[in-house]
């Protein structure tokens, strides 16, 4: 009898073992499954946390400062990255605008963003003539003073400078000119592997369907758009009103084919942190419906504090630029 009991205890034990053992399965595969599950979910996370595109500052969104001495230009790449956690940046030429073939001063410039580990990205061009000057020998002018930052671009390592389309004449006239001096200035800026890029700013240029057309007969690869959310504006009022302006959201539109820079422009924002005159998840579709995956750049010009601008601004493409991407 006492055999026969310890045969059953011994029994009824390797029957629990084995009941075990296959339970053992089931709860490896049921982890094995949840890790696959976190790893797949923290996967979306950050997939959902990436955008189609990078964030750049313009140098323009500080002018206040710059202008004001409070800031200097070669103190702007480390003062962005400090205050907003920007990485990259454009340059405006009014704030060094002297130093275009100043080998010391870009080398210094260089050696603070590199040391940052920030991008150049593009330096934007004003001042320097008419490129869509009707008169042949002040055109010719003015595309030869564009020369010297093409190649501080290059030096610099940004991909364009941004010029402007300008020119007074019929809509006609002044698209003949800006054919022939952004042609001609693209030539000289594909030898340097510098692109020219022109921004919607004012008059003709403001007109996207106009500015499409110059594109399109340039017909320069190295020639291409900066379209700027906010310049609209083709006849402008007394101040800061506007008699005429072209709809933004068909210029965007018309403008992003040729994109190879985008100006996010800012003014006022409401108390949801949106822009409170233009629908930038409207205007953030439309460029990635372009296939554009390069920098948008910040350009506050509100009357608020700059620093304050430039934060909403951020905060607003990060926000939308998650949700769209």
């Amino acid at each position: 009898m006492e055999r026969r009991r310890k045969f059953i205890k011994r029994i009824a034990g390797s029957t629990t073992g084995i009941g075990l053992m296959g339970a053992f399965p089931s709860i490896i595969t049921s982890c094995g499954s949840g890790s696959q599950q976190k790893t797949t979910m923290e996967a979306t996370t950050t997939k959902e946390k990436e955008m189609f595109f990078k964030i750049s500052l313009a140098e323009w969104s500080l002018n206040r400062s710059l202008f004001g001495g409070k800031l200097d230009n070669l103190d702007f790449p480390a003062f962005t990255k400090n205050q907003f956690g920007i990485e990259a940046v454009e340059y405006v030429n009014q704030f060094f605008k002297d130093k275009a073939e100043d080998t010391t001063y870009l080398t210094e410039l260089n050696t603070r963003v590199n040391d940052l580990g920030m991008t150049n990205v593009l330096i934007m061009i004003d001042n320097e003539g008419d490129l869509a000057e009707l008169d042949d020998a002040k055109r010719t002018q003015a595309v030869e003073n564009h020369y010297k930052w093409v190649t501080a671009a290059k030096f610099l390592g940004c991909h364009s400078i941004r010029v402007n389309a300008r020119g007074v004449g019929s809509p006609d006239e002044v698209k003949s000119a800006a054919i022939d001096g952004l042609g001609r200035l693209s030539e000289f800026g594909a030898q340097h592997n510098i692109g020219v890029i022109v921004e919607n700013h004012g008059g003709n240029s403001s007109n996207g369907q106009w500015l499409a057309g110059v594109m399109a007969q340039v017909n320069n690869p190295n020639c291409g758009t900066l379209p700027d959310f906010g310049n609209f504006c083709i006849t402008p009022g007394e101040g800061r009103s506007c008699l005429e302006e072209y709809d933004r959201y068909k210029g965007v539109k018309e403008l992003m084919p040729y994109a190879k820079g985008v100006s996010a422009k800012s003014k006022v924002f409401d108390d949801n942190g949106n822009e409170a005159n233009m629908d930038y998840k409207r205007l953030l579709t439309t460029v990635k419906e372009a296939g554009y995956t390069g920098y948008v750049g910040i350009e506050f010009e509100g009357e608020a504090d700059e620093k304050t601008g430039i934060s909403a601004t951020k905060a607003l493409l990060e926000k939308v630029g998650k949700e769209i991407s």
